[in-house]
């Protein structure tokens, strides 16, 4: 006896839509050569922003973990250092996001949210690296500058998520807490 297989719904194509979009972004940002090893701008954060503004954290979580593994299957680095960094980055951002969602957007908005997501992201890879990658005594001493990076591209793309989700297209969309 087979199970019948749920539909597709207009919702799981949305957040299929945001998970491809940003592994665009995730792409297109490691094409680009950075000033700073290790400083990215976090373009891909934009699109999480979006899904947890407009759908919730769920959304923002699938969307997150969609990117990291879709990236890395284009990139190569699946399962090498690379791919561990992202996702211990990308879960540490998700878990800072589910502490503040249930204070968004009232509370805390898009920049507030990108710019701790951000930090949560940046703490997450420096904990891996330094625990597993290099363990160095003197690692500590890159986090001060990582976290300053973190916290103004964190502003940049709340800004940018803040744009986006004021697009009367978007704004439709948004969930709004009852």
């Amino acid at each position: 006896m087979s199970r019948p297989v749920p539909s597709v719904t207009r919702r799981d194509q949305v957040i299929a839509g945001l998970a491809a979009i940003a592994i665009g972004l995730q792409v297109l940002e490691a094409a680009i050569p950075s000033p700073v090893p290790g400083i990215k701008p976090g373009l891909a954060n934009i699109v999480t922003l979006v899904a947890l503004l407009a759908l919730g954290w769920r959304a923002a979580a699938a969307v997150t973990l969609l990117r990291v593994v879709g990236s890395g299957l284009l990139l190569g680095t699946l399962l090498g250092p690379a791919f561990w960094l992202s996702l211990a980055g990308a879960l540490s951002a998700l878990l800072v996001l589910g502490a503040l969602a249930p204070l968004a957007p009232r509370h805390v908005g898009p920049v507030g949210l990108a710019i701790a997501s951000s930090l949560g992201h940046v703490g997450g890879q420096f904990l891996l690296a330094w625990a597993l990658i290099i363990p160095h005594p003197n690692l500590p001493l890159v986090l001060p500058p990582l976290l300053l990076a973190a916290l103004i591209t964190g502003g940049v793309t709340g800004i940018l998520a803040a744009h986006v989700l004021a697009d009367p297209r978007v704004q439709r969309h948004v969930h709004r807490p009852a």
